[in-house]
């Protein structure tokens, strides 16, 4: 910010006292965003994997709340409302048991941003791995190929963890019983 970023009239910085808020609000529920999307991803999941036909007295209610209730930290509001009916992404919207793959495109998102963090922003060689391995390669090979030969390993949740703040349990407990 203090390369680009100044006041209106005066040219001054932003100060740092506003600087530091920013990044102090930075991941403000983002743990939080992160399970409503796993949830929304294990709804989805559940109503498209079913082999079975539902019996005609099913609690929908009941099926919903078990299928996203892994990942939900906060009841739904209101409590008496139900998202399946209106989750459009997963009935019209052309998603049907690929909901999850807003989560999975911020795995890989993050994973391979942290290539670049690892060696350099600017680094020619990451960028070249980059291209020649994932841009230039299309659809001519699995996808889990295509980056595993640009960053050298399957991809890891790491990166989007500790870029949207989540700590894991480990580090934030330390040596405590969990």
């Amino acid at each position: 910010l203090n390369s680009f970023a100044a006041h209106y009239e005066t040219g001054a910085p932003i100060p740092s006292v506003l600087i530091d808020r920013l990044l102090a609000s930075r991941h403000f529920l983002s743990a939080y965003a992160c399970c409503r999307q796993l949830s929304f991803g294990y709804l989805d999941m559940a109503w498209h994997s079913i082999e079975v036909d539902l019996p005609e007295d099913l609690d929908i209610k009941a099926y919903e709340e078990a299928a996203w209730g892994k990942a939900l930290v906060l009841p739904p509001s209101p409590i008496e409302a139900m998202m399946s009916p209106s989750f459009g992404h997963i009935f019209s919207g052309g998603y049907a048991a690929g909901y999850y793959g807003y989560k999975w495109s911020e795995v890989l998102d993050a994973d391979a941003f942290s290539a670049f963090k690892e060696e350099g922003l600017f680094s020619k060689e990451v960028a070249a791995r980059f291209r020649t391995n994932i841009l230039e390669r299309g659809d001519t090979r699995e996808a889990m190929e295509l980056y595993e030969a640009f960053r050298g390993r399957k991809p890891s949740i790491n990166a989007m963890m500790e870029r949207d703040g989540i700590v894991p349990k480990e580090e934030f407990f330390g040596d405590a019983e969990i």
